[in-house]
């Protein structure tokens, strides 16, 4: 869990960690939609940008500086607390809400369901094969 190779120097806690940082926003909206609420702050400073490669690129060092030393075990416990928040927030929110463009005005336009397919595709189109990679290198 600590050999520094699954996505170029990050370990596999790290990259744990940074899925973990980036899924704080979808919980966050997630959350908002189900209670009738705006969005939390997101937990990074107001000047990073998500719209810019730079602006992603400061989000995701100020998340690997927040999250690189922890323990292994609390950043799966986090996964594990976030996909419960969100299963228990999209089981409040009906199918419509979910699916209708522009329901939501702090989505600028887009549907519910797009936050969730960003979690499902910032995993599975970004890491997946870093992990993949991984674990075949990893002895058993």
């Amino acid at each position: 869990m600590s050999r520094p190779d699954v996505a170029e120097d990050w370990t596999f806690a790290d990259l744990a960690g940074h899925l973990n940082g980036w899924r704080m926003r979808s919980v966050a909206r997630l959350e908002a939609a189900a209670n009738g609420a705006e969005p939390a702050p997101l937990p990074w400073p107001e000047s990073l940008s998500t719209t810019t490669d730079e602006g992603v690129d400061a989000i995701n060092r100020w998340i690997y500086e927040r999250n690189h030393a922890r323990p292994i075990a609390d950043l799966l416990a986090e996964s594990t607390d976030q996909f419960r928040r969100m299963r228990a927030a999209l089981e409040a929110v009906s199918e419509a809400d979910l699916l209708t463009p522009g329901h939501y005005p702090w989505l600028s336009g887009y549907p519910l369901s797009e936050v969730v397919v960003g979690v499902v595709e910032h995993l599975n189109v970004e890491h997946a094969d870093d992990v993949r990679r991984w674990l075949r290198a990893t002895p058993d």
